[in-house]
């Protein structure tokens, strides 16, 4: 890929090379992709040859030219336009011809309706009267059903994005679960396929897609195309094309799309703008939410941030006059948000986690005829595997974890390196046959309730069931009948799923995420929680919220049975006390080898390569939350600072310490700005 030029070259010209062959004439990327591809490399110190792909479908990728989606045609030339009335005179089909095109290009199928030949067509060409073209259908982008009578909160959030239209803008939607979030981007859309141009709407999960395109292509007569990991290459390259040639008009995909080429992009919206699932964690290490603000900067267009639970980073920006906040603080319809209750499970006798209290309300929603949810964030049997006689536990041998217990199928899995394990038969150390499973899982708490539950469907909603890639369309569809159905899962079930039969949630263990050593800990559990919550009651039938916990009295437990946002003034104070985002600012280089001390001495030369400055300072080299995983040693060296400016300074400079320092090809490093992963 050619960026620039420039007449002397500081590299060597006998290491230099010849290109070979010039493949396109043009460059690839619209001039704001490219902005923002160099923007991103730029701030997240990345090589810039790695993010420029980002930018190409699958094809162009490997070496393939852009795929035209358009039909063969033709259209007139300057010369062809400068002809006088009947010419040429002397060929009265080519002058019919003339006079077809003079409304505009037309495709060869279209000349062949009206009778002119092809030989006609080549004849005109061959003349320099015409030229060949590819021909796009013209879009009807109209509403196919009515939109929803918005209330006021709804029409308010409305009015302000679309006259935002045509200018840079972000606006935060802060709706609780059920409020009509969507209803505002529907129509929001609307507005802007009356302008003639493109929507971009970018969704946490895979998972979310066939609801939200079944959605959009009831209410729009409009081309709708999808972009996500699990399409077809070829697929992915024909939707890619469309959004490139703007014959598709409203474009869903998860975080990778935020880089597709658009035609004219008028409005761009996240939703569940706070999901971690935005962030990418290989490669260029980016957050699709933060990088689609500055896609909206450099294309001029509003950008929407739709939360029932917004990050703490995005209300802060509210707070500060940088975004504008919508509120929708009542469920849409005759909805009303679900009754809270927890039950301090300290000392009672469970059943595969779950409470007498618990299932007898389970069986009282079941009998009514109602749909229950179990949530239960940890997938297989249990957490491991443990002798009863010696103690023996089932770690992984390549990760500092332990393999998870799984009973379908049969054997031992590390869900972070991947490795897998038959079921040992008797304890490795003292040969005992009493192993028995500690913790757990939601195979587990399925089998249960399927011996409990008997005469109802229970279904497991997690990544290792979910696999297929309708599996998730079809649990929606068979959810959408309102027949008695009990799901078990993990956060797969949280993600901005409408459910309207189901009236009682039920949370196993609220205490999961209580005594994170991550810094963002609180205020995931808070996030979690109370989008899992959002699940009941979305309907007529009032909700109700059952919330199991060893800790009813601590203040973060407390404060699920209040609105989300009357926390994060609290959560706010001691970030800014502690100099942590979204006060500070955050960046990590981390590195992995196969010998832990390497990766301590490589960071270690990085920090004494600083001068000390009381605007940042650097923690470490310190192991990683998992030192080590597939068999190699994680070691980081944390960078604070005040501001974003003194942070890309510092990382800049640390960097090219970085490049210039002579290490082992066993140790690889990357910078990790604005980390997500725990510290």
């Amino acid at each position: 890929m050619l960026l620039a030029t420039a007449e002397e070259s500081e590299v060597a010209d006998d290491k230099l090379r010849v290109a070979s062959e010039v493949l396109d004439t043009t460059s690839m990327y619209p001039p704001p992709l490219l902005a923002l591809l160099s923007w991103a490399a730029g701030y997240y110190h990345h090589p810039i040859g790695e993010v420029l792909p980002l930018g190409l479908s699958p094809g162009e990728r490997r070496g393939k030219p852009q795929r035209q989606l358009g039909e063969a045609g033709v259209a007139l030339t300057e010369r062809g336009r400068g002809l006088a009335p009947g010419a040429p005179h002397r060929a009265p089909q080519q002058a019919r011809l003339v006079s077809l095109l003079e409304a505009g290009p037309l495709s060869l199928s279209e000349l062949a309706a009206h009778g002119i030949s092809r030989t006609v067509v080549k004849a005109l060409i061959e003349r320099e009267l015409a030229s060949p073209c590819e021909v796009h259908a013209e879009q009807d982008w109209r509403l196919r059903s009515a939109p929803l009578e918005p209330n006021s909160a709804q029409q308010n959030a409305i009015n302000a994005i679309s006259t935002a239209a045509g200018g840079f803008s972000v606006h935060l939607l802060y709706g609780v679960t059920g409020s009509g979030k969507t209803e505002v981007y529907l129509q929001s859309i609307a507005f802007c396929l009356t302008r003639g141009e493109q929507a971009l709407i970018l969704l946490p999960e895979i998972a979310l897609t066939p609801q939200t395109l079944s959605r959009f292509e009831s209410r729009f007569a409009a081309p709708v195309v999808t972009l996500h990991s699990g399409m077809g290459g070829a697929e992915r390259d024909r939707a890619w094309a469309a959004a490139r040639q703007g014959s598709a008009a409203i474009i869903l995909g998860t975080r990778s799309a935020v880089f597709v080429p658009l035609k004219k992009l008028g409005l761009l919206i996240i939703d569940e703008e706070h999901d971690t699932a935005f962030v990418q964690q290989d490669g260029l290490r980016y957050s699709a939410r933060d990088v689609a603000i500055k896609r909206g900067q450099l294309e001029q267009c509003p950008v929407v941030l739709g939360s029932a639970t917004p990050s703490l980073e995005s209300w802060h920006n509210a707070e500060r006059g940088r975004y504008r906040r919508h509120t929708l603080p009542c469920r849409a319809g005759s909805g009303v948000l679900p009754r809270q209750q927890l039950i301090d499970v300290s000392g009672l006798e469970l059943s595969a986690g779950l409470s007498r209290e618990l299932v007898r309300r389970i069986d009282s929603t079941l009998q009514a005829g109602h749909q229950v949810m179990v949530f239960l964030n940890r997938r297989g049997f249990a957490a491991a595997l443990m002798c009863h006689d010696c103690g023996w536990s089932s770690d992984c041998p390549d990760c500092d974890a332990r393999m998870t217990l799984h009973k379908t199928p049969s054997g031992l899995h590390c869900h972070h390196c991947g490795r897998r394990a038959e079921l040992p038969r008797q304890c490795p150390d003292c040969g005992s046959g009493r192993l028995v499973g500690a913790g757990l899982g939601t195979q587990q708490t399925e089998a249960f309730l399927q011996e409990r539950f008997s005469t109802f469907p229970v279904i497991r909603v997690d990544s290792d069931n979910m696999t297929g890639r309708e599996a998730m369309s079809q649990l929606v569809q068979r959810v959408l009948q309102g027949d008695p159905v009990l799901m078990i899962g993990t956060q797969m079930l949280s993600k901005g799923h409408h459910f309207p039969h189901v009236t009682l949630v039920a949370v196993v263990d609220a205490d999961a995420l209580l005594f994170s050593p991550d810094f963002r800990g609180e205020e995931r559990l808070l996030q979690l929680l109370t989008q899992v919550s959002g699940r009941a009651g979305r309907e007529a039938t009032p909700g109700e919220v059952l919330i199991q916990t060893r800790h009813p009295q601590h203040p973060l437990i407390q404060q699920l049975e209040a609105p989300y946002d009357s926390a994060l003034p609290l959560l706010l104070s001691q970030r800014s006390k502690a100099g942590l985002p979204p006060e500070g600012a955050l960046a990590v280089i981390r590195c992995d080898s196969e010998n832990r001390q390497e990766g301590m001495t490589f960071l270690s030369e990085l920090k004494r390569s600083q001068i000390v400055d009381p605007d940042y300072q650097m923690i470490g080299p310190i192991p990683a939350a998992m030192a080590r995983r597939k068999n190699r040693y994680r070691t980081q060296l944390v960078v604070a600072a005040r501001g974003r400016a003194k942070l890309s300074t510092i990382v800049t400079s640390l960097v090219a310490v970085a490049e210039s320092t002579r290490h082992s090809h066993r140790l690889k490093w990357f910078v990790d700005v604005d980390p997500y992963e725990s510290l």
